[in-house]
């Protein structure tokens, strides 16, 4: 099939997804400061030199019962020259409520540089998959009078589409993230608006002072969900270090919302906080191996818990490298042999 081809179903789809009637589906976290992109941006799917497969696993407050929890698995790979293909499986559970599906992703991608020495690639992604929401009544002592007896599960429909560029170490990447509006029948049906948008933004930049082996990546994170109109940041400063082996890298991001919501501690006085988050991360490629730990710490006033939030990452990189860019761009120039 001609490159033109693919360019026509992916802007067909992006210019008419207005008439297109999703509920929000994967936890926007810090999973993609652990080199995993790809869960937030489908044009992400087999950007990189290497193929790659990543496994997830955060858990919420460890001293809280039934606390929230959530595990991916995602794989991505380039299939022809400028196609690139991936799939997500997710399980987010939140007490006896949860939520699994599994997307497939198609990605293509322009390389403008003259050779593929030089870094100058613009991707374009879509994603799309079926979600199923479930209730677990087993430990009720009687079951919802609205529900009926049973274990009630629905299913839906999602749909994501997004672009990145990447120019030697500058990146940017801009995703739209749930599309499709549907009215919901069992569950929470009068309190979730059936328009659950998220668009995302993100830009950064690889500082590598003198040639070193160390890097530094300032970048941020924008989210502005389209019918609250909710707005968050995360301000990120990661720092890798060259090994003869592999990378070891690790950071900071603090996130933090525009919006307040009002509370009381003494039944009089009336505060207001608004939602913030510091997260460290730690991580190391061996070879084509991956490791990854995250905490979230919870910096506001008043908190369920003081434990914070965990999350261990997984991962391993296949296939034949595709060379390497004169570049320090690690998300898409893997040193893994």
């Amino acid at each position: 099939m001609k490159p033109g081809f693919f360019l026509t179903i992916f802007l067909y789809l992006f210019l008419n997804i207005s008439k297109i009637s999703a509920q929000e589906v994967i936890p926007v976290y810090s999973d993609y400061l652990t080199d995993n992109l790809y869960l937030l941006h489908p044009s992400m799917a087999g950007a990189s030199n290497l193929n790659k497969i990543r496994l997830t696993a955060r858990q919420q407050w460890f001293d809280v019962k039934d606390a929230p929890a959530l595990q991916t698995l995602s794989a991505h790979a380039k299939v022809w020259e400028k196609v690139g293909l991936g799939a997500i499986a997710f399980n987010d559970q939140n007490g006896n409520y949860s939520r699994r599906g599994l997307y497939g992703s198609f990605a293509y991608h322009l390389l403008f540089s003259r050779s593929e020495l030089d870094l100058n690639q613009l991707s374009f992604g879509i994603s799309g998959g079926i979600i199923q929401h479930s209730l677990d009544q087993s430990s009720f002592t009687q079951p919802d009078p609205l529900l009926g007896d049973g274990n009630p599960s629905e299913f839906y429909a999602n749909m994501d589409v997004g672009m990145s560029y990447y120019l030697f170490n500058f990146f940017a990447h801009v995703t739209a993230k749930n599309l499709l509006s549907v009215k919901r029948d069992l569950f929470f049906s009068d309190a979730v608006p059936s328009n659950q948008r998220k668009y995302l933004f993100s830009t950064g930049y690889v500082i590598n002072p003198g040639n070193s082996d160390w890097s530094y990546e300032p970048s941020i994170l924008f989210q502005w969900r389209e019918q609250t109109a909710e707005r968050t940041i995360d301000a990120n400063f990661k720092v890798y270090h060259n090994l003869e082996s592999g990378l070891l890298f690790g950071g900071l991001s603090f996130r933090r919302s525009f919006e307040g919501a009002e509370y009381t501690t003494d039944g009089e006085e009336i505060k207001s906080q608004n939602l913030q988050y510091l997260t460290p991360f730690l991580g190391m490629e061996y070879k084509r191996f991956l490791f990854a730990y995250t905490h979230t710490h919870q910096m506001n006033s008043v908190v369920l818990s003081n434990q914070g939030f965990h999350q261990i990452t997984l991962g391993y990189n296949f296939g034949e490298n595709r060379g390497r860019y004169s570049c320090k761009c690690p998300a898409v120039n893997q040193n893994s042999r």
